[in-house]
């Protein structure tokens, strides 16, 4: 009697035991349906493990010994390094003039670039005339321009504009088309059957279905632009990030490179977040 208890009891054990996997199991694969959308919470936890490993590795790499100091600064140097650069070395003034170029440069190829995209993915002649050249353009690499540039130009800041300029219009120019595209035929369609103008439908059909990928075309292309205005400052420039980090190169301050590309990423991160609430403020429909 008391054996034929306990194998009871053992039954009900495994069959809670297995429930509870089965149910476990079922939630992880749930959260990993296509599409499936996620808590802030969540997303945010799952965003700061990934910074998390890449930081550990990065422990582990260099206060092991594993890596020698000269090719891969520890946490702790880099973060002595930030220090000193911020307190001594006036690196925050480097930042502000390298993301006053940033925008600059990229604020010039936006306004030229997205009614282009627009016109070039609304009327075919447009595309016709436009889109061969563009496509063009965008294979010739932004940085092979730099010493024409400083031929024609100088090494001052239209220099370094003009890098981001080049790099960033022709890219933006098409991506802003592709998503003009990509608004529905059907939809235009039904707007022209009940009498809608040509120009209405550009602007009350199109345009505001086009925005949320036009807008976060602009903040794909935006991240683009930093690389071209890094590869600008890394020659005859005499300040910004880039300047520092080809300075930090000659006298092998590998921390304060770690310094100048983290800055990057930190900043790039900071202007992709405040495009994304600025698309779901927008447009929350998107």
């Amino acid at each position: 009697m008391y054996k034929q208890v306990e194998v009871a009891k053992g039954a009900e054990f495994m069959v809670k035991y297995n429930s509870e996997d089965k149910a476990l199991f079922s939630t992880i694969k749930d959260s990993f349906t296509p599409r499936q959308s996620i808590t802030p919470q969540v997303y945010a936890v799952l965003g700061a493990a990934t910074f998390g490993a890449v930081f550990i590795l990065w422990g582990l790499l260099t206060y092991s010994g594993m890596v020698d100091a000269l090719f891969m600064p520890t946490p702790t140097a880099a973060a002595q390094a930030a220090v000193k650069l911020f307190a001594e070395l006036g690196y925050s003034q480097d930042i502000l003039i390298t993301i006053i170029r940033v925008m600059a440069g990229f604020v010039i190829a936006a306004m030229v670039a997205v009614p282009l995209g627009i016109l070039i993915g609304t009327y075919t002649p447009v595309e016709a005339l436009l889109e061969p050249i563009m496509s063009f353009v965008r294979y010739l690499p932004a940085s092979a321009f730099i010493p024409l540039f400083i031929l024609w130009i100088g090494v001052d800041e239209p220099e370094k504009i003009a890098v981001i300029i080049t790099g960033s219009l022709p890219q933006l120019v098409l991506m802003v088309a592709v998503a003009t595209r990509k608004v529905s035929g059907d939809l235009i369609e039904v707007a022209y059957t009940l009498g809608t103008s040509k120009a209405a439908v550009l602007w009350k059909i199109i345009l505001p279905a086009s925005m949320p990928a036009i807008l976060d075309a602009v903040r794909m292309v935006l991240g683009w632009a930093w690389t071209y205005v890094i590869v600008a400052e890394l020659v005859g420039a005499s300040s910004g990030i880039g300047y520092m980090i080809i300075q930090s190169q000659r006298m092998l301050s590998t921390a304060n490179i770690f310094v100048g590309i983290l800055s990057i990423g930190l900043i790039g991160l900071a202007f992709d977040y405040c495009f994304k609430m600025l698309q779901r403020k927008l447009f929350p429909w998107s």
